[in-house]
């Protein structure tokens, strides 16, 4: 089966198992607006003396085929039974580092059992022991790296409570996280140059540019507009990763080509996960990764860190 009619495939099973994908955005949701966004920046070709380009990532001192990973899922044994571990035997088999979400430690153990790199992010949960625990937990498992959702603490904006009592976290809060593990530790929902200047700071690892899928809030600046401000706050002193609206390498080139240091994919690896379970999996990150590959090739990037941010025009 071919990457689109996997997709298709696996779209249409996740709509029937309650997994809507709207195809009319909301004029304000951050979603529609990220996806807009993505679409207005247009590439250069530069074909004079290419090659063909190296995909490889480096990463907390690890070597990986591609820097498209899977994004912080959570709860997918609707999509497939043992869907979190199902997705790691994917991320595993592609070469890509996993990053998961909301789940017990039974699954997290499942999770790393599989070989995959796992990343393992933890809600801001009001219950601080719940915190440290998840942190020891996925630090006694052998994760690798860990992190923190600090855009969730009101949960969607629907107003919908979130399953556990959540709420903002200070300064200080952060810094007794990272200081509680040996793992990197990682600032998910990064949206400002406020909090990436914080986030470097406070020692943080790395930091994902996120508004949480359009679910945190209604006109998000999309994180790869806010990117190349972050970048220059941070000066590639640590990784900066891009969530949210990656539907395709295209856009995981243009990501990396402005700054990013991997993407991470939600929608379509939850869709190769209900078509054909970890093989779907490892067929949507290897795909993403093939058409990287070659617009790399194509606009004379030889690798990941030789991506000439003035080949993106917006």
């Amino acid at each position: 089966m071919n990457i689109k009619d996997l997709l298709r495939d696996g779209n249409e099973k996740l709509e029937n198992k309650g997994f809507p994908h709207s195809h009319t955005p909301d004029p304000a949701g951050s979603a529609g607006i990220t996806r807009a966004y993505f679409d207005s920046l247009l590439v250069e070709l530069r074909v004079l003396d290419s090659a063909e380009a190296s995909t490889e990532m480096r990463l907390f001192g690890e070597s990986f085929a591609t820097p498209v990973m899977t994004a912080a899922l959570s709860g997918l044994d609707k999509v497939h039974p043992g869907g979190m571990a199902e997705v790691a035997k994917g991320a595993a088999a592609a070469g890509a580092v996993m990053w998961a979400g909301i789940g017990g430690e039974d699954e997290l153990k499942a999770m790393i059992d599989t070989g995959a790199k796992v990343i393992k992010i933890v809600k801001p949960y009001t219950d601080t022991d719940l915190i440290f625990a998840k942190l020891a937990q996925a630090e006694k498992h052998g994760a690798f790296a860990v992190g923190m959702d600090i855009d969730f603490f009101f949960g969607r904006r629907t107003n919908v409570p979130p399953p556990f009592p959540m709420s903002p976290k200070t300064s200080g809060q952060i810094k007794s996280y990272i200081q509680a593990t040996g793992l990197p530790f990682i600032l998910k929902g990064v949206l400002s140059t406020q909090d990436a200047g914080k986030a470097l700071e406070l020692g943080a690892a790395g930091i994902v540019l996120s508004h949480h899928g359009g679910i945190a809030l209604d006109y998000a600046v999309p994180p790869v507009k806010i990117l190349p401000d972050i970048v220059r706050v941070i000066e590639r002193k640590i990784p900066i990763f891009v969530d949210c609206g990656i539907s395709r390498g295209m856009d995981a080139f243009k990501a990396l080509a402005l700054g990013a240091s991997g993407v991470s994919v939600g929608r379509a690896v939850m869709a190769g996960l209900a078509s054909a379970g970890a093989d779907g999996v490892k067929n949507v990150l290897e795909s993403f990764t093939l058409e990287l590959k070659r617009t790399m090739s194509i606009t004379g990037s030889p690798d990941l860190e030789h991506i000439d941010p003035r080949v993106i025009r917006a």
